[in-house]
Protein backbone atom coordinates (compact mmCIF):
# COMPACT_ATOMS: atom_id res chain seq x y z
CA UNK A 1 0.00 0.00 0.00
CA UNK A 2 1.31 3.32 -1.11
CA UNK A 3 1.81 5.72 1.88
CA UNK A 4 -0.05 8.78 1.30
CA UNK A 5 1.49 11.82 -0.22
CA UNK A 6 2.23 14.65 2.35
CA UNK A 7 0.38 18.34 2.00
CA UNK A 8 4.36 19.72 1.16
CA UNK A 9 4.89 17.13 -1.02
CA UNK A 10 2.15 17.30 -3.46
CA UNK A 11 2.46 21.54 -3.35
CA UNK A 12 3.47 23.35 -6.28
CA UNK A 13 6.49 24.82 -6.23
CA UNK A 14 6.58 28.74 -5.57
CA UNK A 15 9.09 29.33 -8.31
CA UNK A 16 9.17 33.00 -7.46
CA UNK A 17 10.31 32.27 -3.80
CA UNK A 18 12.78 29.40 -5.26
CA UNK A 19 16.13 30.55 -6.38
CA UNK A 20 17.01 29.30 -10.12
CA UNK A 21 19.46 26.93 -10.38
CA UNK A 22 22.59 27.10 -11.87
CA UNK A 23 22.50 25.00 -14.43
CA UNK A 24 19.24 26.77 -16.05
CA UNK A 25 20.64 30.10 -15.71
CA UNK A 26 21.76 31.25 -19.61
CA UNK A 27 21.77 35.13 -19.64
CA UNK A 28 25.32 36.39 -20.10
CA UNK A 29 26.20 39.81 -20.41
CA UNK A 30 25.37 40.46 -24.21
CA UNK A 31 21.34 39.25 -22.84
CA UNK A 32 21.53 41.76 -19.92
CA UNK A 33 22.32 44.76 -22.27
CA UNK A 34 20.09 43.89 -25.24
CA UNK A 35 16.77 43.54 -22.93
CA UNK A 36 17.93 46.44 -20.61
CA UNK A 37 18.58 49.14 -23.71
CA UNK A 38 15.26 47.56 -25.34
CA UNK A 39 13.23 48.31 -22.14
CA UNK A 40 15.05 51.73 -22.02
CA UNK A 41 13.88 52.87 -25.28
CA UNK A 42 10.24 54.19 -25.24
CA UNK A 43 8.12 57.19 -26.35
CA UNK A 44 7.19 57.70 -23.15
CA UNK A 45 10.92 58.05 -22.16
CA UNK A 46 11.08 60.75 -25.16
CA UNK A 47 8.03 62.15 -24.23
CA UNK A 48 9.56 62.79 -20.47
CA UNK A 49 12.75 64.08 -22.22
CA UNK A 50 10.52 67.06 -23.91
CA UNK A 51 8.63 67.75 -21.18
CA UNK A 52 12.33 69.19 -19.51
CA UNK A 53 11.85 71.87 -22.59
CA UNK A 54 11.25 75.10 -22.34
CA UNK A 55 11.59 75.15 -18.62
CA UNK A 56 15.59 74.29 -18.81
CA UNK A 57 18.11 75.11 -21.13
CA UNK A 58 19.59 72.72 -23.47
CA UNK A 59 23.04 72.27 -20.98
CA UNK A 60 21.26 72.04 -18.05
CA UNK A 61 18.93 69.76 -19.49
CA UNK A 62 21.81 67.77 -20.99
CA UNK A 63 23.50 67.94 -17.32
CA UNK A 64 19.93 66.41 -15.29
CA UNK A 65 19.90 63.63 -18.37
CA UNK A 66 23.14 62.72 -17.81
CA UNK A 67 23.91 62.47 -13.96
CA UNK A 68 20.28 60.78 -13.60
CA UNK A 69 20.60 57.97 -16.08
CA UNK A 70 23.97 57.00 -14.41
CA UNK A 71 22.52 56.91 -10.58
CA UNK A 72 19.25 55.23 -11.75
CA UNK A 73 20.61 52.83 -14.34
CA UNK A 74 23.72 51.85 -11.11
CA UNK A 75 20.38 51.74 -9.10
CA UNK A 76 18.62 49.19 -11.54
CA UNK A 77 22.22 47.46 -12.11
CA UNK A 78 22.88 47.02 -8.24
CA UNK A 79 19.36 45.26 -7.86
CA UNK A 80 20.24 43.25 -10.95
CA UNK A 81 23.28 41.46 -9.21
CA UNK A 82 21.39 41.19 -5.60
CA UNK A 83 18.80 39.34 -8.13
CA UNK A 84 21.28 37.17 -9.48
CA UNK A 85 23.06 36.77 -6.56
CA UNK A 86 20.55 35.28 -4.85
CA UNK A 87 18.58 33.55 -7.89
CA UNK A 88 15.14 34.94 -6.71
CA UNK A 89 12.15 36.82 -7.96
CA UNK A 90 11.74 40.34 -6.59
CA UNK A 91 9.21 38.84 -5.12
CA UNK A 92 11.61 36.50 -3.00
CA UNK A 93 13.91 40.03 -1.99
CA UNK A 94 10.96 41.25 -0.65
CA UNK A 95 9.51 38.32 1.75
CA UNK A 96 13.76 38.13 2.92
CA UNK A 97 14.06 41.97 3.67
CA UNK A 98 10.59 42.60 5.18
CA UNK A 99 9.79 39.20 6.53
CA UNK A 100 7.30 36.19 5.46
CA UNK A 101 4.32 37.53 6.22
CA UNK A 102 4.46 41.40 5.93
CA UNK A 103 5.93 41.03 2.32
CA UNK A 104 2.45 40.22 0.67
CA UNK A 105 1.65 43.97 1.23
CA UNK A 106 4.57 45.43 -0.81
CA UNK A 107 4.24 42.25 -3.60
CA UNK A 108 -0.12 43.23 -3.77
CA UNK A 109 1.28 46.84 -4.12
CA UNK A 110 3.58 46.08 -7.16
CA UNK A 111 0.85 44.25 -9.13
CA UNK A 112 -0.94 47.02 -8.84
CA UNK A 113 1.30 49.26 -9.86
CA UNK A 114 2.60 46.70 -12.86
CA UNK A 115 -1.30 46.76 -13.92
CA UNK A 116 -1.01 50.39 -14.01
CA UNK A 117 1.56 50.58 -15.94
CA UNK A 118 1.18 47.79 -18.44
CA UNK A 119 -2.46 50.10 -19.11
CA UNK A 120 -0.56 53.19 -19.63
CA UNK A 121 2.04 51.39 -21.88
CA UNK A 122 -1.22 49.70 -24.05
CA UNK A 123 -2.56 53.57 -24.42
CA UNK A 124 0.47 54.84 -25.50
CA UNK A 125 0.47 52.41 -28.51
CA UNK A 126 -2.86 52.64 -29.19
CA UNK A 127 -2.83 56.30 -29.91
CA UNK A 128 1.01 56.13 -31.67
CA UNK A 129 -0.81 53.51 -33.86
CA UNK A 130 -3.71 55.81 -34.70
CA UNK A 131 -1.94 58.34 -35.21
CA UNK A 132 0.10 56.73 -37.62
CA UNK A 133 -2.83 55.02 -39.51
CA UNK A 134 -3.75 59.03 -39.86
CA UNK A 135 -0.76 60.12 -41.00
CA UNK A 136 -0.22 57.45 -43.75
CA UNK A 137 -4.22 57.35 -44.62
CA UNK A 138 -5.22 61.00 -44.37
CA UNK A 139 -5.75 63.05 -41.03
CA UNK A 140 -10.23 62.31 -41.14
CA UNK A 141 -9.30 58.34 -41.19
CA UNK A 142 -9.34 55.82 -38.13
CA UNK A 143 -12.19 58.72 -36.40
CA UNK A 144 -13.94 57.18 -33.93
CA UNK A 145 -14.40 54.82 -30.91
CA UNK A 146 -14.50 51.67 -32.86
CA UNK A 147 -10.69 52.28 -34.51
CA UNK A 148 -9.67 52.91 -30.66
CA UNK A 149 -11.02 49.24 -29.63
CA UNK A 150 -9.33 47.40 -32.29
CA UNK A 151 -5.69 49.37 -31.63
CA UNK A 152 -6.70 48.82 -28.63
CA UNK A 153 -7.08 44.43 -28.34
CA UNK A 154 -4.53 44.77 -31.25
CA UNK A 155 -1.89 45.38 -28.91
CA UNK A 156 -3.27 43.63 -25.84
CA UNK A 157 -3.52 40.55 -28.29
CA UNK A 158 0.20 40.81 -28.94
CA UNK A 159 1.12 41.14 -25.12
CA UNK A 160 -0.92 37.95 -24.51
CA UNK A 161 0.38 35.85 -27.22
CA UNK A 162 3.60 36.97 -26.17
CA UNK A 163 3.06 36.23 -22.40
CA UNK A 164 2.12 32.40 -23.38
CA UNK A 165 5.26 32.03 -24.29
CA UNK A 166 9.17 31.41 -23.11
CA UNK A 167 10.61 34.52 -21.28
CA UNK A 168 13.86 33.48 -21.50
CA UNK A 169 13.39 32.54 -25.36
CA UNK A 170 11.74 35.95 -26.34
CA UNK A 171 14.88 37.59 -24.59
CA UNK A 172 17.44 35.60 -26.34
CA UNK A 173 15.94 34.95 -29.84
CA UNK A 174 13.66 38.05 -30.57
CA UNK A 175 14.64 41.25 -28.67
CA UNK A 176 18.42 40.33 -29.06
CA UNK A 177 18.44 39.30 -32.37
CA UNK A 178 15.44 40.84 -34.20
CA UNK A 179 13.87 44.27 -31.90
CA UNK A 180 17.49 45.29 -31.02
CA UNK A 181 19.06 46.08 -34.24
CA UNK A 182 16.27 47.27 -35.75
CA UNK A 183 15.30 49.67 -32.46
CA UNK A 184 18.48 51.24 -32.70
CA UNK A 185 18.51 52.14 -36.38
CA UNK A 186 15.31 53.65 -36.13
CA UNK A 187 16.89 55.75 -33.44
CA UNK A 188 20.13 57.04 -35.27
CA UNK A 189 17.48 57.73 -38.36
CA UNK A 190 15.70 59.60 -35.79
CA UNK A 191 18.66 61.43 -33.85
CA UNK A 192 20.46 62.39 -37.56
CA UNK A 193 17.00 64.01 -39.02
CA UNK A 194 16.48 66.36 -35.71
CA UNK A 195 19.85 67.05 -35.52
CA UNK A 196 20.28 68.01 -38.97
CA UNK A 197 17.08 70.26 -38.31
CA UNK A 198 18.95 71.50 -35.24
CA UNK A 199 21.74 72.20 -37.72
CA UNK A 200 19.75 73.99 -39.92
CA UNK A 201 18.06 76.41 -37.42
CA UNK A 202 21.19 77.50 -35.76
CA UNK A 203 22.73 74.83 -33.67
CA UNK A 204 24.49 77.54 -31.44
CA UNK A 205 21.57 79.81 -31.39
CA UNK A 206 19.57 76.75 -29.87
CA UNK A 207 22.00 75.86 -27.29
CA UNK A 208 22.42 79.08 -25.83
CA UNK A 209 18.70 79.07 -25.48
CA UNK A 210 17.95 80.09 -21.71
CA UNK A 211 15.43 78.31 -19.93
CA UNK A 212 12.02 79.36 -18.90
CA UNK A 213 11.95 78.55 -15.27
CA UNK A 214 9.05 76.05 -13.35
CA UNK A 215 11.46 73.51 -13.04
CA UNK A 216 15.15 73.62 -11.59
CA UNK A 217 17.91 71.22 -11.99
CA UNK A 218 16.98 69.12 -9.04
CA UNK A 219 13.53 68.60 -10.22
CA UNK A 220 14.75 67.43 -13.51
CA UNK A 221 17.05 65.14 -12.07
CA UNK A 222 14.64 63.49 -9.45
CA UNK A 223 12.31 63.06 -12.90
CA UNK A 224 14.82 61.46 -14.78
CA UNK A 225 15.69 58.74 -12.23
CA UNK A 226 12.06 58.37 -11.87
CA UNK A 227 12.03 56.11 -14.71
CA UNK A 228 14.66 53.89 -13.75
CA UNK A 229 13.58 53.45 -10.43
CA UNK A 230 10.10 52.21 -11.39
CA UNK A 231 11.74 49.41 -12.88
CA UNK A 232 13.45 48.26 -9.84
CA UNK A 233 10.67 46.29 -8.77
CA UNK A 234 10.91 43.96 -12.21
CA UNK A 235 14.60 43.94 -12.49
CA UNK A 236 15.49 40.88 -10.35
CA UNK A 237 12.88 38.47 -12.13
CA UNK A 238 15.24 38.51 -14.83
CA UNK A 239 18.48 38.99 -13.31
CA UNK A 240 18.32 36.07 -11.63
CA UNK A 241 18.55 33.85 -14.64
CA UNK A 242 22.16 35.34 -15.51
CA UNK A 243 25.05 33.18 -15.14
CA UNK A 244 27.27 35.71 -13.06
CA UNK A 245 26.19 38.99 -10.95
CA UNK A 246 29.24 40.72 -12.18
CA UNK A 247 27.67 40.48 -15.44
CA UNK A 248 23.75 41.18 -14.63
CA UNK A 249 25.31 44.50 -13.31
CA UNK A 250 27.32 45.63 -15.97
CA UNK A 251 24.86 44.70 -18.55
CA UNK A 252 21.80 46.03 -17.48
CA UNK A 253 23.52 49.44 -15.89
CA UNK A 254 25.21 49.84 -19.58
CA UNK A 255 22.18 48.88 -21.72
CA UNK A 256 19.73 51.01 -19.80
CA UNK A 257 22.02 53.66 -19.22
CA UNK A 258 22.28 54.69 -23.12
CA UNK A 259 18.78 53.94 -23.70
CA UNK A 260 17.71 56.30 -21.02
CA UNK A 261 20.36 58.68 -22.39
CA UNK A 262 19.08 58.80 -26.23
CA UNK A 263 15.65 58.35 -25.47
CA UNK A 264 15.42 61.50 -23.22
CA UNK A 265 18.18 63.35 -25.13
CA UNK A 266 16.02 63.14 -28.39
CA UNK A 267 12.81 64.08 -26.68
CA UNK A 268 14.82 67.34 -25.65
CA UNK A 269 16.16 67.52 -29.31
CA UNK A 270 12.68 67.56 -30.51
CA UNK A 271 11.13 70.41 -27.91
CA UNK A 272 13.98 72.33 -29.30
CA UNK A 273 13.25 72.57 -32.76
CA UNK A 274 9.80 71.66 -33.34
CA UNK A 275 8.01 73.24 -29.94
CA UNK A 276 4.36 73.89 -30.80
CA UNK A 277 4.19 69.99 -31.63
CA UNK A 278 3.19 67.03 -29.53
CA UNK A 279 5.84 64.55 -29.97
CA UNK A 280 4.29 61.36 -31.97
CA UNK A 281 3.29 64.43 -34.41
CA UNK A 282 7.13 65.77 -34.46
CA UNK A 283 8.85 62.30 -35.32
CA UNK A 284 6.18 61.24 -37.73
CA UNK A 285 7.16 64.72 -39.52
CA UNK A 286 10.37 63.48 -39.63
CA UNK A 287 11.91 62.60 -42.80
CA UNK A 288 11.54 58.35 -43.06
CA UNK A 289 9.85 58.83 -39.58
CA UNK A 290 6.66 56.68 -40.34
CA UNK A 291 8.88 53.82 -40.62
CA UNK A 292 11.50 54.92 -37.67
CA UNK A 293 8.46 55.47 -35.60
CA UNK A 294 6.48 52.19 -36.56
CA UNK A 295 10.44 50.50 -35.02
CA UNK A 296 9.96 52.58 -32.18
CA UNK A 297 6.13 51.51 -31.34
CA UNK A 298 6.93 47.57 -31.73
CA UNK A 299 9.87 47.52 -29.53
CA UNK A 300 7.00 49.24 -27.06
CA UNK A 301 5.74 46.19 -27.28
CA UNK A 302 8.22 44.44 -24.56
CA UNK A 303 7.62 47.34 -22.00
CA UNK A 304 4.08 46.13 -21.97
CA UNK A 305 5.12 42.62 -21.99
CA UNK A 306 7.62 43.48 -18.96
CA UNK A 307 4.97 44.62 -16.68
CA UNK A 308 2.66 41.58 -17.35
CA UNK A 309 5.71 39.07 -17.21
CA UNK A 310 6.63 40.82 -13.72
CA UNK A 311 3.28 41.05 -12.45
CA UNK A 312 2.84 37.37 -13.23
CA UNK A 313 5.49 36.06 -10.72
CA UNK A 314 4.68 38.16 -8.04
CA UNK A 315 0.93 36.81 -8.09
CA UNK A 316 2.50 33.20 -8.20
CA UNK A 317 4.78 34.00 -4.89
CA UNK A 318 1.45 34.45 -3.13
CA UNK A 319 -0.36 31.80 -5.32
CA UNK A 320 1.17 28.93 -6.61
CA UNK A 321 -0.90 26.87 -7.87
CA UNK A 322 -1.39 29.06 -10.59
CA UNK A 323 1.63 28.88 -12.74
CA UNK A 324 3.21 31.95 -14.19
CA UNK A 325 1.93 31.62 -17.73
CA UNK A 326 -1.26 31.60 -16.44
CA UNK A 327 -1.27 34.65 -14.25
CA UNK A 328 0.25 36.32 -17.00
CA UNK A 329 -2.60 36.02 -19.25
CA UNK A 330 -5.06 37.39 -16.28
CA UNK A 331 -2.62 40.32 -16.13
CA UNK A 332 -2.24 40.95 -19.88
CA UNK A 333 -6.16 40.53 -20.04
CA UNK A 334 -6.89 43.28 -17.34
CA UNK A 335 -4.29 45.57 -18.81
CA UNK A 336 -6.17 45.29 -21.58
CA UNK A 337 -9.47 46.20 -20.05
CA UNK A 338 -7.85 48.91 -18.41
CA UNK A 339 -6.69 50.78 -21.46
CA UNK A 340 -10.65 49.68 -22.93
CA UNK A 341 -11.78 51.50 -19.45
CA UNK A 342 -9.57 54.03 -18.03
CA UNK A 343 -8.96 57.18 -18.93
CA UNK A 344 -5.19 58.58 -18.43
CA UNK A 345 -5.91 61.36 -16.59
CA UNK A 346 -6.92 59.49 -13.65
CA UNK A 347 -4.33 56.84 -13.69
CA UNK A 348 -1.22 59.18 -13.84
CA UNK A 349 -1.78 60.53 -10.31
CA UNK A 350 -2.25 56.81 -8.97
CA UNK A 351 1.25 55.82 -10.46
CA UNK A 352 2.64 58.90 -9.18
CA UNK A 353 1.56 58.18 -5.78
CA UNK A 354 2.98 54.23 -6.16
CA UNK A 355 6.41 55.41 -6.96
CA UNK A 356 6.46 56.78 -3.81
CA UNK A 357 6.11 53.54 -2.34
CA UNK A 358 8.46 51.64 -4.27
CA UNK A 359 11.74 54.33 -4.27
CA UNK A 360 12.10 54.12 -0.22
CA UNK A 361 10.74 49.89 -0.70
CA UNK A 362 13.87 49.02 -2.73
CA UNK A 363 16.55 52.03 -1.09
CA UNK A 364 15.86 49.72 2.09
CA UNK A 365 16.54 46.14 0.21
CA UNK A 366 19.76 47.89 -1.26
CA UNK A 367 21.09 48.62 1.85
CA UNK A 368 19.74 44.85 3.79
CA UNK A 369 21.07 43.10 0.70
CA UNK A 370 24.16 45.08 -0.90
CA UNK A 371 27.71 44.47 -0.51
CA UNK A 372 27.29 40.29 -0.86
CA UNK A 373 25.07 39.76 1.44
CA UNK A 374 22.31 38.01 -1.00
CA UNK A 375 24.70 35.44 -1.91
CA UNK A 376 23.51 32.10 -0.43
CA UNK A 377 20.51 33.84 1.16
CA UNK A 378 17.64 31.60 2.55
CA UNK A 379 14.18 32.45 2.91
CA UNK A 380 13.64 30.16 5.51
CA UNK A 381 15.82 31.97 7.41
CA UNK A 382 13.24 35.17 7.18
CA UNK A 383 11.24 36.30 10.25
CA UNK A 384 7.40 36.45 9.68
CA UNK A 385 7.88 40.35 9.85
CA UNK A 386 11.54 42.45 9.70
CA UNK A 387 10.08 45.26 11.77
CA UNK A 388 13.36 47.58 11.74
CA UNK A 389 12.90 47.09 7.51
CA UNK A 390 8.98 47.87 7.83
CA UNK A 391 10.09 50.96 9.92
CA UNK A 392 12.49 52.36 7.75
CA UNK A 393 10.44 51.81 4.66
CA UNK A 394 7.32 53.53 6.47
CA UNK A 395 9.62 56.45 7.39
CA UNK A 396 11.02 56.50 3.83
CA UNK A 397 7.35 57.39 2.22
CA UNK A 398 6.36 59.94 4.42
CA UNK A 399 9.67 61.47 3.38
CA UNK A 400 9.03 61.32 0.08
CA UNK A 401 6.15 63.42 0.54
CA UNK A 402 7.64 65.83 3.43
CA UNK A 403 10.74 66.56 1.59
CA UNK A 404 9.16 69.00 -0.85
CA UNK A 405 7.16 71.03 1.32
CA UNK A 406 10.42 71.72 3.75
CA UNK A 407 13.56 71.66 0.77
CA UNK A 408 11.36 72.54 -2.66
CA UNK A 409 13.42 72.14 -5.54
CA UNK A 410 15.54 69.22 -4.48
CA UNK A 411 13.32 67.14 -5.68
CA UNK A 412 12.20 63.53 -3.45
CA UNK A 413 13.15 60.58 -5.48
CA UNK A 414 16.70 61.13 -5.04
CA UNK A 415 16.56 62.20 -1.30
CA UNK A 416 14.34 59.59 0.06
CA UNK A 417 16.60 56.66 -1.78
CA UNK A 418 19.83 58.11 -0.43
CA UNK A 419 18.31 58.23 3.14
CA UNK A 420 16.44 54.61 3.13
CA UNK A 421 19.92 53.27 1.44
CA UNK A 422 22.15 54.73 4.40
CA UNK A 423 20.37 54.47 6.93
CA UNK A 424 18.98 50.30 6.53
CA UNK A 425 23.17 50.14 5.62
CA UNK A 426 24.22 51.02 8.74
CA UNK A 427 21.42 49.44 10.55
CA UNK A 428 21.97 46.08 9.36
CA UNK A 429 24.18 44.45 11.76
CA UNK A 430 21.55 41.73 12.95
CA UNK A 431 19.64 41.41 10.41
CA UNK A 432 22.41 40.14 8.31
CA UNK A 433 22.36 37.41 10.27
CA UNK A 434 18.82 36.38 9.18
CA UNK A 435 19.58 37.53 5.83
CA UNK A 436 22.10 35.93 5.11
CA UNK A 437 22.67 31.62 5.00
Amino acid sequence: MNPTPSPAATAPANEALTPVPAGERVFQWRDHTALWFSLGVGLLVMQVGAYLMPALSPPEALAAIVAGSLIGGGLLGWVAKIGCDSGLASAGLMHAVYGRRFASLPIVLNIVQLVGWGTFELVVMRDATLAIARQSLGEGSLAGSAWTLAATLLWGGVVLLLISGSMVRLVRRVIARVALPLVVLSLLWLSWQFLSLAQAQGWAQLWQRPGAGGLGVMGALDLVIAMPASWLPLVADYARHGKSGRSALTGSWAGYVLANIWCYSLGVLVALVLPSQDLVTALLLAQGGLIALSLVLIDEVDNAYGDAYSGAVSAHSLLPRWSIRRFGVVIALACTAGALALPMHSLEPFLLMLSSVFVPLFGVVLGRLGGGAAIGLRLDTAAPVHWSSVGLWLAGIAFYHLVPRVLPGIGAALPTLALCLVVSWATRGQARQALAA
